[in-house]
């Protein structure tokens, strides 16, 4: 390592550039300077070639050594690191421009309130960093950031996981904003049968199922999906509390009702990450299976199919003796290979699309 590092138009000087110098002037070896200075050779040594910091003892030493104050040797400590924080900070800011890449900043600024900073590429970065509340952008590409990444998402890109780590983190914020009491799974399961006779109050149900779940210590979250993310939702331990979030990339009643509650079976199984799109294994599929049978009862579905009647008014009927939302049911029948997906009669009639404002 140097005693001197160079960036750009810059160079910053350690201490020990300077005490090299005095060194070679007093005409003495490092090893006789350094038992003048009280201090080792070895130790001597190391600081002359920058590779640790110059101490209050050694500054002490040289003072009275060579006639100089503390403070001045102190100081040069001080520019130097200062210097080098610069250097730091414009390397990992170049670096910070790469994970931007995969992030648009309008995403923040039309759904978050960021400032409109066209063609500020910096700036953007540095409204997006203080928005996520976090150091760098670079802590974006570690997987398991803040939650969990399971083992069946070994084939996302870095641009998926940046994207994941960003909405992730901007749930946790809001979750971190919301006061609610401990985490209470027995009143929480209670809370969730509440849910379930919401299905079709398309225009009030998310500040109803929001307020229910937070009295039991679960914080809802529901955010604008961030392109390329491929994530479907998220659950997190967040102190005592517990944070779940969906986002709104399809925002139909069948699937975010299935979205839900796939994300409420994970928090049934004690099993707390991210979910995404594709994602396969016996987590999800418990989780699945969970989310099937909390929508649609098993056993009057199971009578349902085998009527083997698909029609508008066969369905609405079902779902009106089941109390749920028709979309649901034709969301399920589609999955179950029952009806094609390209039925657009039946989707227009059943599938009631929502509108979530997202609060700043």
């Amino acid at each position: 390592m140097s005693n001197f590092v160079e960036y750009n138009d810059s160079i910053a000087f350690h201490p020990g550039y300077y005490i090299k110098e005095i060194v070679d002037e007093s005409g003495l070896t490092q090893e006789d300077f350094a038992k003048r200075l009280d201090t080792t050779p070895k130790n001597l040594s190391i600081l002359i070639r920058g590779e640790q910091s110059l101490s209050i003892d050694i500054a002490m030493k040289l003072s009275r050594m060579v006639g100089t104050s503390v403070s001045y040797w102190l100081n040069l400590q001080k520019a130097y690191d200062s210097l080098i924080a610069e250097f730091k900070s414009e390397e990992e800011l170049a670096e910070e421009r790469k994970v931007f890449e995969s992030l648009d900043y309008r995403y923040f600024r039309d759904n978050y309130g960021l400032p409109d900073l066209p063609r500020k590429k910096d700036e953007q970065i540095s409204q997006v960093r203080k928005f996520l509340k976090v150091a760098t952008l670079m802590v974006l590409t570690k997987r398991d950031m803040a939650v969990s990444f399971r083992s069946s998402t070994d084939e996302l890109t870095e641009s998926n996981i940046i994207k994941a780590n960003a909405m992730v983190q901007i749930a946790v914020n809001k979750a971190l904003r919301s006061d609610a009491p401990k985490f209470n799974k027995v009143k929480f399961e209670e809370t969730v049968k509440y849910a379930l006779t919401l299905t079709r109050n398309h225009d009030e149900f998310y500040p109803l199922i929001r307020s229910a779940f937070c009295e039991a210590g679960v914080i809802l979250v529901i955010l604008p999906n961030l392109s390329g993310s491929k994530i479907n939702g998220a659950t997190k331990k967040i102190g005592n509390h517990v944070m779940l979030m969906v986002n709104d990339r399809r925002l139909y009643s069948d699937t975010f009702w299935f979205t839900l509650f796939h994300e409420i079976g994970h928090i049934m199984n004690g099993d707390y990450g991210i979910s995404f799109e594709k994602e396969v294994g016996d987590r999800e599929d418990a989780a699945d299976r969970y989310a099937a049978d909390a929508l649609i009862p098993p056993e009057p579905y199971k009578e349902f199919v085998h009527e083997n009647r698909f029609d508008l008014q066969s369905i609405r009927e079902f779902a009106n003796s089941v109390q749920r939302d028709p979309g649901i049911v034709l969301g399920r029948l589609q999955n179950d290979g029952k009806i094609e997906y390209a039925d657009w009669a039946l989707s227009k009639a059943l599938r009631h699309q929502y509108k979530v404002k997202i609060a700043i």
